[in-house]
């Protein structure tokens, strides 16, 4: 940063500081975004940090502990994790040697839980614990015998059983598999693979979840982001379902209650750069609200596609999008001009 952006800063307030960073647009006061019973207004200035003291590159993923902190995850080496308090406080910095730092996922309960960290760069999934500490690596998946060596596997993205711990790997920037380990890291299967099937196959599974709305009956949900879609399977890897969502390169689905929220970095149907927006789709799978973007509208029962809204400026590139017990929504960005998460509260 060079001195007189460093003046800038101190002279002006954090507010104001956001926004100019960010390109957040706050000429319509509390502007609603979304559609039906998911709509939101943005929290002006949430999580705005000193960038020469906290810096932030890819904003990546987001997750919130059992204490209700915001942890955030980015491939800034000078801070790769990030916790906040839920007013936008900052409360812990840490993370040095995570330079591919890309999917953050969180596990266990209370004062046991950990996260996993995809590190792509590193080839490398890392278990640690809430202070940073690692407790075990994922190496790349030789026991496939589908890959030669570890640059081969580049994860974007993992998933937690939370009946047996097991773990899903989602090699989405490298080979496409989907590989499951136990709680322990030890392998167990892979499944899909990069290919032009359409059931079976991905081009960029970027994102894995437990879809635990059926407790009988879970699923996993991961996304074919090139494909713009979202495919369904049984735990062990048999292809049950595609959920179409046509216009969106959707990055990660999150379940929160009976609603799968997804940020979609990038619109088919708008040119590349700022054209990101989040959806949100009921139990049925449809697309009920879509923040940022084009309302959802079905045709034959078939979701038409969907495109940047344009009025709304504060998304370029949305990458995570996480749902706290208040039916906040927190925004993590990709590609952003090195901004802060967004928080946008729901009216």
């Amino acid at each position: 940063m060079d001195e007189h952006r460093r003046n800038f800063l101190k002279t002006t307030g954090m507010t104001a500081i956001g926004m100019m960073l960010s390109g957040r647009s706050y000429g319509k006061d509390e502007q609603i975004i979304g559609h039906n019973t998911h709509r939101y207004k943005v929290v002006p200035g949430w999580g705005i940090l000193d960038a020469g003291k906290n810096p932030v590159n890819d904003c990546h993923e987001l997750v919130e502990d059992s204490k209700g902190r915001i942890i955030l995850l980015t491939n800034e080496t000078k801070n790769n994790v990030l916790i906040y308090d839920k007013s936008g406080k900052l409360l812990e910095a840490w993370g040095t040697t995570y330079p591919g730092a890309h999917g953050l996922t969180i596990g266990g309960e209370e004062s046991d839980q950990f996260l996993l960290i995809a590190d792509n760069n590193r080839h490398q999934i890392i278990k640690t614990d809430l202070k940073g500490r690692e407790l075990m690596k994922i190496e790349y998946p030789k026991e496939t015998g589908v890959y030669d060596s570890p640059n081969q596997f580049v994860p974007t993205e993992t998933a937690i059983n939370p009946a047996n711990g097991d773990i899903y790997v989602a090699d989405g920037y490298g080979a496409n598999y989907i590989i499951q380990y136990d709680s322990k890291g030890k392998y167990i299967r892979h499944f899909g693979g990069r290919g032009d099937s359409l059931t079976e196959q991905f081009d960029c599974c970027h994102g894995v979840l437990v879809d635990t709305r059926n407790a009988k009956n879970p699923t996993l949900l991961v996304t074919d982001r090139r494909r713009n879609c979202l495919k369904r399977f049984t735990l062990d890897g048999k292809y049950l379902a595609t959920i179409a969502l046509p216009g969106s390169y959707i990055c990660r689905p999150r379940l929160h209650g009976d609603h799968i929220f997804g940020a979609v970095f990038r619109s088919t149907s708008d040119a590349y750069p700022d054209s990101g927006y989040f959806q949100v789709l009921d139990k049925n799978d449809k697309v009920v609200s879509t923040p940022g973007g084009s309302a959802p509208e079905y045709v034959n029962g078939q979701l038409q596609e969907q495109r940047k809204d344009r009025s709304f400026a504060a998304f370029l590139h949305p990458h995570d999008v996480y749902v706290d017990s208040d039916e906040n929504v927190y925004v993590a960005q990709w590609a952003s001009k090195k901004t802060y998460p967004i928080k946008l509260q729901r009216v």
